[in-house]
């Protein structure tokens, strides 16, 4: 179960506390997005399509009670959520996660705890994450869609599945039959293994849009990897 890559958007006014989760975060392989306050939590939350979110319980403008209210009842969204805040009481706890929240951090917490417990709820609930992100490439699996930075990026179907493959597999190098597998399950002995290259040449000239950044490397006598650092 691949659970780097996801988009974790942080809605925390202290920012200490929001670059230190950011740091950590961006550190273990995911990728972070920040906002000051509820209302910028909600602007976010809607531009960027986050797969987690970390919300802190008090905050200016709108809380992260309302927050979470918002995006459970209005916006009908069961992205995974985890509640941080300093208040410890029972009541404060059982407020949190009664508003939506699958997990609740108090204050102050270990980074590489918060870490951990991000990890713990995507296990549980990484089928409510259709997404997965790396230096503004973004794919959707279930809906069939690649982004770059907001912009869409049409595929062909053998190059969604490959692209799916490489990224479900970040920085592991895939040999051609694998990917060849990938994109045609039962093909027979006559499907040659060098179809994947010209798939391959055809999707890095969609998707790496400039001389600046590198997603699929190609391992001479090897295979192919995706590169996501």
């Amino acid at each position: 179960m691949e659970l780097k890559g996801k988009s974790i958007l942080i809605v925390e006014d202290d920012p200490k506390i929001r670059n230190l989760m950011k740091i950590y975060l961006e550190n273990s392989g995911y990728e972070t997005y920040l906002a000051e306050d509820g209302e910028e939590g909600k602007k976010a939350f809607k531009e960027i399509d986050p797969c987690f979110m970390i919300v802190d319980l008090m905050m200016p403008k709108l809380s992260g009670e309302k927050l979470t209210e918002w995006i459970r009842n209005e916006q009908k969204s069961e992205i995974p959520l985890i509640m941080v805040t300093a208040k410890s009481d029972e009541k404060d706890r059982i407020a949190g996660l009664q508003s939506g929240a699958d997990d609740y951090v108090t204050k102050p917490f270990s980074p590489g705890e918060l870490v951990a417990r991000v990890e713990a709820v995507l296990r549980r609930t990484v089928h409510r994450c259709n997404k997965i992100s790396y230096k503004g490439l973004t794919i959707k699996p279930f809906k069939g869609e690649v982004t770059y930075k907001g912009e869409s990026i049409a595929l062909t179907p053998n190059e969604f599945k490959l692209l799916y493959k490489l990224m479900r597999h970040p920085n592991q190098i895939l040999k051609r039959d694998q990917l060849l597998d990938e994109m045609y399950p039962n093909h027979e002995k006559t499907v040659n293994d060098r179809t994947v290259d010209v798939h391959l040449v055809k999707l890095r000239e969609k998707i790496e849009r400039n001389d600046d950044i590198t997603f699929i490397e190609t391992v001479r006598g090897m295979g192919y990897r995706f590169v996501s650092f």
